[in-house]
C-alpha cells in the first residue's frame, strides 16, 4: 500500500495498515475467525487506496485551474498597463471578427461597451450593402417634440439627383432611437415613400444598439447649459460617430447633413466637381453650407481619426466646437496669434459659395428650442464661381473696376470686372513653379451683367521649353505664347496637351476694342494631379 506523506489522509493510511496488520496477527494467533475479519480489512484497505488516488488526482486539477487562473489574470494585467488595445482585443475580448468598423480604439473611449461588442453592430433595417461611390451622405434622426422634417428632406434630395447620380451615391438614414417600435414604424414610412431607392440601394436605413450609448444620468453640466442640453450634445456627438465609422468604407467622401434640411437644384454634381478639383490633397474640410454641421464633406479615408476625436471628447463641447478645435490641433501655432492660426485653418476647410443646402426646420430636436437658423448664402445669385488654382503671380493691363480685381477673382472670392479693352490689352498668370497642366476655363459675364463678355480674345501658353511642333491652326508670339483657344460667346475652355511640357504662364490677349466693360466670372486653370 502506498501513501503520500504530509497529509491527513497518509497519517490515516499508515495508522489503519498497522492496525490492520497488528489485528490479523492477533486473531491468526488466536485462529478466531480469522477468514472473516481478514476479508472484511482488506475490503477497508482497498477503500482507503482508492480514496488516496482521488486525493491526488483533484489535487493535480485544483493546481492546473490555479495555473490558468494566474496565466490569465497576468495577461489581462500586461494588457491594460501597455496600453495595448489590439493585444486587448485579440488576446483578452477575442472579438476583431466581430467589429463592425475599423476603430481600434473604440473601447478606450466607451469603456461601457467593454463585454458587449455586438453594441458596435448597425441594426440594417434597410440597405444592399452598397460600396464603392464616390459621395456617401449620412443624415442622423431622432424623434422630434413637435415636427419631423426627414421625409421632405429625402425627398429634396433624392429629386435633384439623376439616375446615374443616384448610382454614384448612398444615402444613410440613422434612426438614433433606442425604441424598437418607434425605429420599425420610421423606417417602414421611409421605405413606403423611397421603394425605388430602397430597392435599387441608394438609400439605407440603420439604428444603433441598446447598448451603445453610455449611461447620461450622471453627465456633468457645463458652459451654463442644463442637464437636458448636456445630454442631448452629447448622444449628439456619439451619433455623428457612429454614422461616420459606419460609412467610411463605402466611399470616397462622406457629406454631413441634417434630417431638417433643403438642397439647390442640380446640386451633386458641383459638389463632387468642386471636391475632386481641389489643387492638393491637404484640405480636411470642404464646406457646402456655413450652418452648425450641415453640408460638411470629408475624405471618407480621414473619417477615422475625425470621429476618434469627437469621441475622445464627445462629453465636453459640442459637435461644431469639437471639429474647429480638431482643425486648430491640426495646424495652429500656439506661438502664432489668432490671425495666423484661422490662415492656417482656412488651407484645411474650405468653403464653396453659394450654398448648397438651406436648413428649414424651426423646431429642434431638443425639446423645446426654436431655432430659426438661415444661411445668407443659399440664395444669393451666382455672381461668380470659385475654383482652388494654382498659386501664381498676377498681373494685367486692363483698368480695375472698384474692388472687383483679379487677385480676388482668382480666389474665387469675387468676379473680376474692369473698363472696356483695347486691342493689346492682357491678363498674365504667371505660375510660381512650372506646372503640368491638364485645362483651362474662363467664363465672362455673369446673371447680373450678361453682356459684359470678352468677345475677341484669345487663350496662350508659355512652355518652360521650347515646342517643336504646335496643333494645326495655333500661332506663336514673338514672346514664345503660343495660341491654344479663343472666347466662344463669352466663354474659353479646352484642354492643354501633355506634348507642351510643363507651363510657365498662361496669358487672354485681347485682339480688338470692345465696346462693353469685361468681366469674369469664373477663372479655373486645371492642375494635372
Amino acid at each position: 500500500m502506498r501513501c503520500r506523506n504530509g497529509s491527513l489522509v497518509t497519517i490515516l493510511c499508515v495508522t489503519a495498515f498497522f492496525s490492520l496488520s497488528w489485528y490479523t496477527a492477533w486473531y491468526r494467533d488466536k485462529d478466531y475467525g480469522m477468514d472473516t475479519y481478514e476479508k472484511q480489512f482488506l475490503e477497508l484497505q482497498q477503500r482507503l487506496f482508492h480514496a488516496e488516488k482521488e486525493n491526488q488526482k483533484r489535487s493535480r486539477d485544483l493546481s492546473t485551474v490555479l495555473d490558468e487562473i494566474k496565466r490569465a489574470v497576468a495577461e489581462k494585467r500586461n494588457a491594460f498597463e501597455n496600453h495595448t488595445v489590439e493585444e486587448i482585443k485579440w488576446k483578452v475580448l477575442n472579438m476583431t471578427s466581430k467589429l463592425p468598423m475599423q476603430f481600434s480604439n473604440m473601447y478606450m473611449f466607451l469603456p461601457h461597451l467593454l463585454g458587449h461588442e455586438d453594441s458596435l453592430q448597425p441594426n440594417v433595417l434597410y440597405g444592399h450593402g452598397r460600396t464603392g461611390v464616390s459621395v456617401v451622405i449620412g443624415i442622423p434622426t431622432v424623434k422630434r417634440d413637435k415636427q419631423s422634417y426627414l421625409l421632405d428632406t429625402l425627398r429634396s434630395l433624392f429629386s435633384e439627383m439623376s439616375p446615374k447620380e443616384k448610382e454614384d451615391c448612398v444615402v444613410i438614414v440613422f434612426i438614433a432611437e433606442l425604441s424598437a417600435q418607434y425605429v420599425n414604424d420610421i423606417a417602414n414610412v421611409i421605405k413606403e415613400s423611397f421603394p425605388h431607392e430602397i430597392q435599387s440601394g441608394v438609400l439605407e436605413i440603420i439604428s444603433p444598439s441598446p447598448l451603445y450609448y453610455p449611461d447620461f444620468s450622471n453627465i456633468k453640466e457645463t458652459f451654463g447649459d442644463s442637464k437636458e442640453r448636456v445630454r442631448w450634445r452629447t448622444k449628439q456627438n456619439l451619433d455623428y460617430s457612429f454614422l461616420m465609422l459606419y460609412a467610411q468604407p463605402k466611399g470616397t467622401y462622406y457629406l454631413q447633413l441634417e434630417d431638417d434640411i433643403v438642397a439647390k437644384p442640380q446640386f451633386f454634381q458641383p459638389l463632387k466637381d468642386f471636391a475632386m478639383q481641389q489643387a492638393t490633397d491637404d484640405w480636411l474640410i470642404l464646406e457646402f453650407s456655413q450652418l452648425g454641421f450641415i453640408g460638411k464633406l470629408f475624405k471618407c479615408k480621414d473619417l477615422i481619426f475625425v470621429a476618434e476625436f469627437f469621441l475622445m471628447f464627445y462629453k465636453d463641447k459640442p459637435i461644431d466646437w469639437l471639429l474647429d478645435h480638431y482643425l486648430w490641433v491640426k495646424v495652429c501655432n500656439p506661438e502664432k496669434d489668432a490671425k495666423h492660426c484661422d490662415r492656417q485653418k482656412s488651407n484645411l476647410r474650405i468653403r464653396y459659395r453659394p450654398s448648397l443646402f438651406q436648413h428649414i426646420g424651426t423646431h429642434s430636436s431638443l425639446v423645446g428650442k426654436i431655432q430659426n437658423l438661415k444661411d445668407k448664402d443659399f440664395d444669393k445669385k451666382v455672381l461668380y464661381k470659385p475654383h482652388n488654382n494654382p498659386s501664381a503671380k498676377l498681373s494685367t493691363s486692363l483698368k480695375v473696376y472698384q474692388q472687383y480685381n483679379l487677385q480676388k477673382a482668382y480666389l474665387g472670392e469675387e468676379c473680376f470686372w474692369s473698363f472696356s479693352p483695347v486691342a493689346g490689352d492682357y491678363i498674365l498668370f504667371e505660375f510660381d513653379n512650372a506646372l503640368q497642366l491638364e485645362g483651362y476655363l474662363f467664363r465672362s459675364g455673369n446673371i447680373e451683367h450678361p453682356g459684359d463678355k470678352l468677345f475677341n480674345a484669345t487663350v496662350q501658353i508659355l512652355p518652360l521649353e521650347k515646342v517643336n511642333s504646335v496643333p494645326q491652326g495655333s500661332q506663336i508670339d514673338e514672346d514664345g505664347f503660343i495660341q491654344i483657344g479663343k472666347f466662344v460667346n463669352g466663354i474659353a475652355e479646352g484642354e492643354i496637351g501633355s506634348s507642351f511640357g510643363k507651363i510657365k504662364a498662361i496669358r487672354i490677349k485681347i485682339l480688338k476694342e470692345s465696346p462693353v466693360w469685361a468681366l469674369l466670372s469664373e477663372i479655373f486653370i486645371k492642375q494635372k494631379k
